[in-house]
């Protein structure tokens, strides 16, 4: 049948499953927002207030469903208002898809009105880009990005069609949505048979967990692997929920903000068990130093990966639900009783310490948890509330703790708490921001008013950029340049401008009144924590040290 290229883009994201687009409207998109406007009992539109805010809400949605989300702009600065969001996803192996549109055919190249290269821009980041000329190549395009955004390792795919292209009609070819094909297989029994002996054969093994293991949904398949190896376990910020953090074996994050029992029992292992992590600088620290005494194993679906940034002794390159499936068929139960004693010793010696009397940053996660059911979600902004929020919220299921790792976006949480909020309509979503970040994305309240998305905003308001002035008292003497927030906004009467409950609190007393308050609300809430502004994030890990130099207050202490 013949149609509009417009309608033939949304019949093809009815296909892909599409129940939800998070975009905001221009001249050259018309024709898609015109299409979707006889369409919107089967897909709901959000008008984000940015299209940064739109990247980040389909971000959410797709890290909290596992679902492909997907983004709309249009051209020249709205597409360019992607690219922010794009990099966060690509960074994080996020499923994506943008779809844009250019100016007509005839416009490109000249420099016209609004007219931008927006598939040159993103090319880098990423794992496809489109450029669509032709009305009756539409349709493989769109299903061509669904299909690359999910395959593999997932990843952010932009689409952009010319405007005369939605306008023009072609023929289509309705197509159902392909089912999920297994992941082929791609490594060998010998592979995996090698892999089984050096577990085997070690005798202070230690399990390294990363993004991978969320996005493969092989949590069941994990907790197996950890039974029958009995070894300590930690994760990267990334890697969060893939393994239940109430297990006595889970020893906490690893890296520059890591616990000192995962970042010294890494460093005394003999066997580091890397599964879909990818061996970022915040976890390794100095690569020189990282795990010396330890054989290195390495699964990771992504080929590029594998010696890139440590090397491994063995690796296996293939999709870690079906790698451990294998390895587990190939290990009956071990006994590392010595070595997981030695890591339980040093999470007693090291505790994560919260103040009870006082408002912290601690406290103030440990008492949201508190309130929060089992498969609520917690989404972060980027910076000390961030690394709180990692060290103090424990997750106990994949998908429960979203936060942008690898590019660490300010501004990403709001908009992603958005995204999952309508993923999940009946879980409650809270946002942890700074008083930082709140400056970047606090427009995207008018989104959650708007559509009646009742999410919980958490400022941790300490009137200064937190993080950046912790490296400042540390490391530069104290030279807090253009660090302090110093002015007289007022964070509550802002949310209150945009139709938002509330309330500022600067006590423990008030903070429980406060959560009390919002988790029974059917509205967005706002909730303007007070805290010290030279509370700092520990334990850390000096840039370019190894892991093992792991410090905390104690120790500043000590050698002052």
């Amino acid at each position: 049948m013949r149609m509009k290229g417009a309608e033939i883009v949304v019949r093809c994201l009815l296909e892909q499953g599409v129940d939800c687009v998070f975009g905001y409207p221009g001249g050259t998109i018309l024709d898609i927002y015109d299409a979707l406007y006889h369409h919107k009992k089967e897909i709901r539109h959000i008008r984000t207030s940015h299209e940064q805010g739109a990247a980040h809400a389909a971000d959410g949605y797709a890290r909290a469903s596992g679902r492909v989300g997907v983004c709309l702009a249009t051209s020249g600065p709205g597409s360019t208002n992607l690219v922010t969001g794009l990099a966060t996803a690509y960074m994080d192996s996020v499923p994506v898809v943008a779809i844009t549109c250019n100016v007509t055919n005839q416009l490109l190249g000249k420099d016209s009105f609004q007219e931008v290269d927006i598939t040159g821009v993103t090319m880098p980041i990423t794992k496809h880009s489109f450029i669509v000329k032709d009305t009756s190549l539409l349709a493989d395009a769109i299903r061509k990005a669904f299909e690359i955004a999910g395959s593999g390792r997932p990843g952010p795919v932009l689409v952009d069609i010319t405007k005369d292209t939605t306008q023009k009609t072609g023929e289509y070819e309705p197509a159902g949505k392909k089912t999920s094909a297994s992941a082929k297989k791609t490594f060998t029994e010998e592979e995996i048979e090698r892999a089984a002996s050096m577990i085997k054969k070690a005798k202070k093994p230690y399990i390294y967990v990363g993004g991978g293991a969320v996005s493969a949904g092989c949590a069941k398949e994990l907790g197996t692997f950890v039974e029958k190896v009995h070894a300590p376990v930690c994760t990267s910020l990334m890697g969060k929920g893939a393994f239940d953090e109430r297990n006595p074996l889970f020893s906490g994050m690893i890296g520059m903000h890591g616990t000192k029992a995962s970042n010294l029992g890494v460093s005394a292992c003999d066997l580091v068990i890397a599964l879909g992590a990818r061996f970022s600088d915040r976890v390794t620290g100095n690569p020189a130093t990282f795990a010396q005494g330890a054989k290195i194993l390495h699964v990771d679906i992504d080929p590029a990966e594998i010696n890139k940034n440590i090397r491994a002794d063995h690796h296996i390159n293939g999709d870690l639900k079906q790698v451990l499936k294998a390895l587990n068929a190939h290990l009956s139960p071990m006994r590392h009783t010595a070595f997981v004693r030695e890591v339980e010793t040093l999470k007693k010696r090291y505790p994560l310490r919260t103040e009870k009397k006082r408002l912290t940053g601690p406290a103030v996660i440990r008492a949201l948890q508190s309130h929060m059911r089992e498969g609520d979600i917690l989404t972060t902004d980027v910076g000390q509330h961030q690394m709180w929020s990692a060290q103090f919220f424990e997750a106990h299921r994949p998908r429960t703790f979203l936060s942008s790792g690898g590019l660490g976006t300010m501004g990403f949480g709001l908009g992603a708490a958005i995204g999952a909020k309508c993923a999940h309509p009946a879980k409650r979503i809270v946002n942890v921001t700074g008083d930082g970040c709140f400056r970047m994305n606090c427009n995207e309240l008018a989104t959650s008013t708007a559509y009646g998305l009742p999410v919980i905003e958490v400022i941790f308001d300490n009137r200064t950029l937190g993080m950046v002035r912790q490296w400042q008292t540390l490391f530069y003497d104290r030279a807090y340049s253009a660090t302090d927030i110093t002015d007289p906004v007022d964070y509550c009467r802002i949310a209150e401008g945009f139709g938002c409950e509330a309330y500022r609190v600067t006590t423990m007393a008030e903070l429980e009144d406060a959560l009390a308050l919002a988790f029974r609300a059917k509205k967005t809430v706002v909730l303007d924590c007070v805290i010290d502004t030279d509370d700092a994030v520990f334990p850390m890990v000096p840039a370019g040290r190894s892991i093992a130099d792991a410090f905390d207050a104690a120790d500043l202490a000590r050698r002052k």
